[in-house]
């Protein structure tokens, strides 16, 4: 049976833990701080519209602690400025440790596969919050969030296909997609709307503003030959 480490257990990781956990997964953390010390504590909360739930599932900020090893599959679920520490805490398991990116943005994935043999990729579609220790927010029901899959830099194999069944037994719509990383960029161009929202504090017309900044990015990325999928 396959343990999934949840590297970074806050509102994407926390909650994509949870809910494996919740559909009968064999689910570890990792977490720092008041957050891994409240889940020790007293469990990992999560809310949804619906309901509210405790799950008790083993948490570490130390990830050496797991003994990880052949079964294991990683969610990375850290931003992207953590991912350097990230690789260096499970630098020491074995190159074969199947990393699968649940994070924004393009770069990640490549950093990876410079340690790594087996890097997925995911373009994270979820709702999520985390604002208070040991609590994990669910802003989406009954479906949880969409969390398509592929092997890095593309194709897919037998494990995406299990990892994406993996997530539809858990609440979330999946697809294993040899061109992910397609549809990572769209999704690195719709996050140019949380840019906008931080610096105007959703003034009006701020979509003006949304809407030139997403026609020059796809124009940067068309004279970059990077293919994006449609909006």
């Amino acid at each position: 049976m396959t343990r999934f480490v949840v590297f970074g257990a806050g509102a994407v990781g926390g909650v994509v833990g949870a809910r494996l956990a919740q559909s009968g997964h064999d689910v570890a953390l990792v977490a720092r701080g008041p957050h891994r010390d409240a889940i020790a504590r007293e469990g990992l909360r999560i809310d949804d519209p619906d309901a509210s739930a405790t799950l008790h599932l083993p948490v570490t900020d130390d990830a050496s602690t797991l003994g990880l090893g052949e079964g294991d599959v990683v969610l990375v679920a850290v931003k992207g400025q953590h991912t350097p520490a990230a690789i260096e805490a499970l630098a020491p398991s074995a190159p074969d440790l199947p990393i699968v990116c649940l994070q924004n943005g393009t770069a990640n994935e490549a950093r990876f596969l410079r340690v790594f043999e087996q890097v997925y990729a995911v373009p994270v579609m979820l709702p999520a919050e985390h604002v208070e220790p040991g609590v994990v927010i669910a802003s989406s029901a009954p479906t949880t969030g969409i969390l398509d899959i592929g092997r890095y830099p593309a194709g897919v194999d037998d494990r995406c296909e299990k990892l994406a069944a993996a997530f539809r037994a858990s609440t979330f719509e999946s697809v294993a997609r040899p061109d992910v990383m397609r549809w990572k960029w769209r999704k690195l161009l719709m996050n140019l709307g949380n840019a906008v929202d931080a610096a105007t504090g959703r003034a009006k017309g701020n979509g003006r503003i949304l809407a030139a900044a997403t026609e020059e990015a796809e124009a940067v990325l068309a004279a970059a030959g990077i293919d994006v999928a449609s909006a």
